[in-house]
């Protein structure tokens, strides 16, 4: 069996446990679970601590991945979100290979050249990701930046959420079929409505699975798959491990036959 790269947001252990413990203080779970890869969630950061956050994910030997809640493209304006640059500044430091944004209310104005020369000698790749608002969360805007991101050759690839689709009614199918070429980076969630009417992230079951299986027949094999579900257990570091192995070997029904 072929297994893959596993990376697990750390928004997954929720933001009690991150504020209690630092995000840092989870890079060894992490190692120990078996994750190539850890999502650092800016959202969550305490005081001072981006500091260290660089240093404690590379002493795990693990990939990092710095995600922001920063959209690029901010209402009435053509050019990019100020704040980009130094967002990008940011993930660099803390040894980012990738930063992950969202979309933001991009339009034909949207100034693609302005966003060419803020990316451009980055060390960072930008990953733009459908995020759970109207402007950044529907299949329709995201197609319409991506074929242009493609006719500039701008370096940015796709963050495809898995779950996200939901909360604006959008078919994961039709997003998987239209945008799957881009995809670099996958977001793994369940969702599932509230007895209050609320969309909420869950572990997934086995027809979740089945599902994310035929999503990423239109992807590239081999993606990273990140876990941004519940983590949450008696024996954490046992529980982390059992959904790492379970995102690790999934693929693909034609992949997964073929390695068997």
């Amino acid at each position: 069996m072929n297994l893959y790269p596993v990376s697990i947001s750390l928004s997954s252990f929720g933001a009690d446990y991150i504020q209690q413990h630092g995000q840092a203080s989870l890079a060894p779970l992490l190692r120990e679970a078996g994750a190539s890869h850890m999502e650092l969630r800016e959202e969550l950061f305490s005081a001072g601590e981006p500091a260290g956050l660089g240093q404690a994910v590379a002493e795990q030997g693990l990939v990092c991945v710095y995600s922001t809640p920063l959209e690029i493209w901010q209402a009435g304006q053509a050019a990019p979100a100020a704040e980009l640059a130094a967002t990008l500044a940011k993930a660099h430091a803390c040894g980012a290979v990738w930063l992950k944004v969202s979309l933001g209310f991009y339009s034909p104005a949207s100034d693609l050249q302005a966003l060419a020369d803020v990316l451009e000698g980055q060390p960072v790749r930008l990953l733009v990701e459908n995020d759970q608002t109207a402007q950044g969360g529907r299949i329709t805007p995201l197609v319409a930046f991506f074929a242009q991101v493609q006719e500039h050759g701008l370096p940015v690839g796709m963050t495809f959420d898995i779950g996200n689709w939901q909360w604006q009614q959008q078919s994961a199918a039709s997003a998987a079929l239209q945008l799957g070429r881009y995809v670099e980076y996958l977001h793994c969630k369940a969702v599932r409505r509230t007895p209050a009417g609320k969309l909420v992230a869950v572990p997934p079951q086995p027809q979740d699975l089945q599902q994310w299986r035929q999503l990423m027949q239109h992807m590239r094999a081999g993606l990273v798959r990140a876990i941004e579900y519940p983590l949450q257990a008696t024996d954490l570091a046992q529980y982390t491990q059992t959904q790492v192995a379970l995102l690790a070997s999934l693929a693909a029904a034609e992949q997964e036959a073929a390695h068997g």
